[in-house]
């Protein structure tokens, strides 16, 4: 893969749709998507207005961001599409995970529920296989990954992982320091090891 430093232009997030979210992930997300628009960043996301993929959109909209959602159409009215930004209205959930990724310079991953991990589960598939080396950022307030990094160091421990794939993401429970971990990652500047936790090997 290259390591060749990357401009960033268009951020993927990834994250639940549930409204009985704990209010701060809700509140977090919009004001991620607020950070994001602040930054020039364009937000692609999956297009429900809805949890916190709602908020996230709310966010970068109301702070004069770029926003392109892609929902499949089956899913319109169970996500309540949200007609205020740029929305592709797709025919499956395969065809919204590939333009998600095609659209997108890097990967955020917000609180979320088995459909957020369906999609960041392929991503990082994809990156051990070598698809991709687009940066990759969990947000990771009350250590809400950690058992999904348990159970990916575990595949570590049984030998059906390599062990360098516990590096293929940063994770961090600030907010403000999700965009500054995705430029250092992308080359834009070096990274700081006390600016982000990575998963240890045990």
């Amino acid at each position: 893969m290259s390591t060749e430093s990357r401009r960033l232009d268009s951020v993927c997030v990834y994250c639940g749709s549930s409204n009985a979210a704990d209010p701060k992930f809700l509140s977090a997300a919009f004001d991620f998507g607020g950070e994001l628009a602040r930054a020039g960043l364009r937000m692609v996301y999956g297009g429900g207005g809805v949890g916190l993929m709602g908020e996230c959109a709310r966010g970068a909209h109301e702070a004069g961001g770029r926003v392109l959602g892609v929902i499949p159409g089956f899913l319109t009215d169970r996500e309540r599409q949200y007609d205020l930004v740029e929305t592709v209205v797709v025919d499956s959930m395969h065809e919204r995970k590939m333009m998600l990724f095609e659209e997108s310079d890097a990967f955020v991953v917000l609180p979320g529920g088995v459909g957020t991990l369906e999609e960041i589960v392929e991503l990082l598939s994809w990156r051990r296989m070598d698809l991709h080396n687009k940066p990759v950022v969990f947000y990771d307030p009350r250590d809400f990954w950690k058992p999904l990094y348990d159970l990916f160091q575990h595949t570590v421990d049984e030998k059906l992982s390599p062990p360098d794939f516990m590096g293929a993401w940063r994770s961090t429970d600030d907010i403000t320091q999700i965009i500054p971990l995705l430029r250092k990652i992308a080359g834009e500047a070096p990274i700081d090891p006390d600016e982000a936790s990575i998963p240890a090997l045990s």
